[in-house]
């Protein structure tokens, strides 16, 4: 895509301080950045009805309402921007609930605009990498849908791999996460055109079966085996070889596919005859391989080899926003399929979507808004047309569930500092020091953790990363 008809990214900043909200629309106007201003909550209501924003900065005190209570309104209009809470006042612990209710961060006003600046600029770069060439078009096409940070690495980490044609990667993350997906999008960036992408779902084929169906065998080779067959590396050809539950691999057949990975070569059975592996290798499992590997069930030596370049697929519960993106997005496609002009979501469907964590991650997304989508005959999904288990999602529960940790109000602390520096603690303490880990129990970015660690002198060395 060329820069030139690149949609520019655009910033609302409300605010009733209008010098405030001028001095930063004008430092972001020298950055290439286009900003709207709004010095109400009703104008700021008004602005995300009729224009599309990649961030809003967004004021807790405003004159005619509180900033944080319309988070859910402004993302019920702008599924993908981000919302960034502005506050004078640290004796606010409200703050922190505005992450939980999809802000991704909030910022406290100081002498400088410099943080401001910083991570509207943060948001601008995350967006920039999702649409940059093909990789945005792709990825939207195939279903890879989504803006929040977690996915905003795998974007990154896919074109990265994408660059080394046959760099061998391993996708790993719950099922139903989309692996297959980013399987595919990396295969439509990196592999040429028209070539095959071959899938083998190594859970459901037989043992005996496996080294046949990955290698091919040439007639009478075993019982049973009439003529000749190409197995998956030779279907595949240059393209890419998708290798999916790979931890369900017997130890057997695991050596034999390492020494194919380790010499690029393999046979059919019955042959002695040596052909080259041309297709990119792409596994992906749900399991923890080095507990496989622990537990004597998987080969060091193999997770070592698939390994190469290993990409993490978040779950859906740790996406925030991306719910109602990928929401949008599914309704559209069963729109089309079912002969509707368009399904709406109300305000308080898309607050059960959000309020429930989806243990089956995107694929029970798709799955709870298909069966919607089809009851739905008026063309407006009700609260009604969801199944039970959404409706008894409890909202409290959301807000720890999100985060992972309790949210640790305690009598004396009344400051919004001391609360965030005691949840940051928190944090850290339950994930053994992982900042990764860390900032996921708390529902923001590793960036953003990092950047609260230095300024309550808490940076840790990053060897447990």
């Amino acid at each position: 895509m060329n820069q030139a008809t690149k949609t520019p990214f655009r910033v609302l900043i409300v605010d009733d301080e209008r010098l405030f909200a001028r001095a930063i629309g004008r430092e972001l106007e020298r950055q290439g950045i286009e900003v709207e201003l709004a010095y109400t909550a009703a104008e700021a209501l008004e602005r995300v009805q009729g224009s599309s924003f990649g961030a809003i900065l967004l004021d807790h005190k405003l004159p005619d309402d509180d900033g944080i209570r319309i988070i859910p309104t402004i993302l019920a209009q702008q599924y993908s921007a981000s919302v960034i809470v502005m506050t004078a006042n640290e004796a606010i612990p409200n703050a922190i609930l505005a992450i939980r209710l999809g802000a991704e961060d909030y910022l406290v006003k100081q002498t400088t605009l410099q943080p401001f600046i910083d991570a509207v600029l943060e948001i601008k770069r995350r967006h920039d990498l999702q649409r940059d060439g093909r990789w945005q078009d792709d990825a939207a096409t195939l279903g890879l849908h989504g803006r929040s940070a977690p996915m905003a690495a795998v974007i990154e980490q896919l074109r990265m791999v994408g660059r080394g044609a046959d760099t061998t990667v391993l996708l790993t993350g719950e099922t139903g996460c989309g692996k297959e997906v980013a399987a595919k999008v990396l295969h439509a960036q990196s592999a040429p055109a028209g070539s095959p992408f071959v899938t083998v779902d190594c859970a459901a084929i037989p043992s005996a079966l496996v080294e046949s169906h990955l290698f091919g065998h040439e007639k009478g080779a075993f019982t049973g085996a009439d003529r000749a067959r190409a197995g998956a590396f030779e279907e595949a050809g240059n393209g890419t070889l998708f290798l999916d539950e790979v931890g369900e691999m017997d130890l057997a057949t695991q050596g034999k596919l390492l020494r194919v990975l380790e010499s690029r070569m393999f046979q059919r059975v019955g042959s002695v005859k040596e052909n080259k592996v041309l297709a990119r290798i792409v596994a992906a499992t749900n399991r923890d391989l080095l507990q496989r590997v622990e537990e004597g069930l998987f080969r060091f030596d193999l997770y070592q080899r698939l390994s190469v370049f290993p990409i993490h697929l978040p779950p859906l519960r740790d996406r925030g926003q991306d719910v109602l993106i990928l929401a949008d997005h599914f309704v559209k496609v069963f729109a089309q399929k079912l002969g509707v002009e368009a399904f709406l979501l109300p305000k308080e469907v898309q607050d059960r979507l959000m309020a429930y964590e989806f243990p089956g991650n995107v694929r029970e997304l798709k799955n709870v808004l298909e069966r919607a989508s089809i009851m739905a005959a008026g063309g407006k999904i009700e609260l009604h047309h969801l199944p039970e288990r959404l409706l008894r999602s409890d909202s409290a529960h959301f807000l720890s569930s999100r985060s992972g940790i309790a949210l640790g109000f305690v009598p004396g602390v009344d400051t919004l500092e001391s609360l965030e520096r005691r949840l940051i603690v928190q944090a850290l303490e339950h994930a053994n020091g992982v900042k990764s880990e860390a900032a996921r129990l708390l529902g923001i970015s590793r960036f953003q953790l990092t950047r609260r660690l230095e300024k309550f002198r808490l940076v840790q060395p990053d060897s447990n990363e």
